[in-house]
């Protein structure tokens, strides 16, 4: 569990409704007076909340429905807490989409809309709701990343390039945001099993699990645990489990011609890097 001296006035995590999203909720109720939840299945979200209301009886839910990818919609989410005069004190920009294939073959609309949560939506979510933390004092930016933004990958080059952004912003946006007494905590998962693999691959792939990932696997519940117990350490980045974190170190390390010529071997099997569902 993470640290229960300290209280979030208000956490708004998106893709709550699966995933790392609704581990986020599950750890985060025991420590925050009012839960936002917003992801696109709006059913999941209410089969969330009256889950976490046995437990919480107190605790304030409220479930947003609606597609971060569009921007009508996210303004939609915009309004609704504005109407409630609510104003997070803790951003949990976790929604995510993902794609495994070749990118000639990939389906355009999936694509967009990739790019439109990965990177658009949480910019936008992040650009939003910063004034309100401006005028409060401060407050926290908690952005799900990926181990996999510290290197093009073949057959994922959408989605690591996403993640890429996700990362060079979190940590620009921390250094703007210091001065404001907001902290910004990138966490960079690497294999997590939820949903998300399923979701990403595509009909015609098969997808398998090798040993090498399966080394790597770190359970939702840990790595939400180690991402909080980051952001209230006011950590800029995290790597959850000591393998994931070595294994980052040492991407870090190589040359560029050493990437390429491991990207050369392309492995035509799909993985799963980690979940950010939505």
């Amino acid at each position: 569990m993470p640290e229960e001296g300290h209280r979030f006035t208000c956490a708004l995590i998106t893709g709550a409704s699966s995933g790392l999203g609704w581990e986020y909720a599950t750890q985060l109720a025991p420590i925050t007076n009012h839960l936002v939840l917003v992801a696109r299945r709006g059913d999941k979200l209410q089969e969330l909340q009256e889950l976490l209301h046995t437990k919480h009886p107190n605790l304030e839910i409220l479930c947003v429905g609606a597609d971060l990818s569009d921007s009508a919609q996210r303004e939609w989410v915009f309004t609704q807490l504005a109407e409630k005069n609510i104003t997070p004190s803790l951003l949990v920009n976790n929604a995510g989409l993902g794609d495994y294939g070749e990118f000639t073959s990939s389906n355009w609309d999936k694509i967009e809309a990739m790019i439109e949560v990965n990177m658009t939506a949480l910019t936008h979510l992040s650009h939003h709701f910063i004034t309100g933390m401006i005028t409060q004092g401060g407050g926290h930016i908690l952005n799900v990343s990926s181990l996999a933004s510290l290197l093009p990958i073949p057959d994922f080059a959408v989605y690591a390039a996403t993640k890429a952004y996700v990362t060079s912003f979190g940590e620009a946006l921390r250094t703007e945001l210091r001065e404001h007494n907001i902290s910004v905590t990138t966490v960079c998962p690497g294999p997590v099993k939820t949903g998300f693999g399923d979701i990403a691959s595509r009909s015609e792939e098969k997808r398998f699990e090798s040993d090498f990932y399966k080394e790597l696997d770190v359970p939702a519940e840990q790595v939400v645990r180690e991402s909080i117990h980051a952001l209230l350490n006011n950590r800029a980045r995290i790597y959850p489990s000591w393998k994931v974190a070595l294994l980052a170190a040492g991407i870090s390390i190589l040359p560029i011609v050493a990437i390429r010529s491991f990207n050369s071997l392309r492995f035509r099997k799909s993985t799963t890097l980690e979940s950010t569902d939505e």
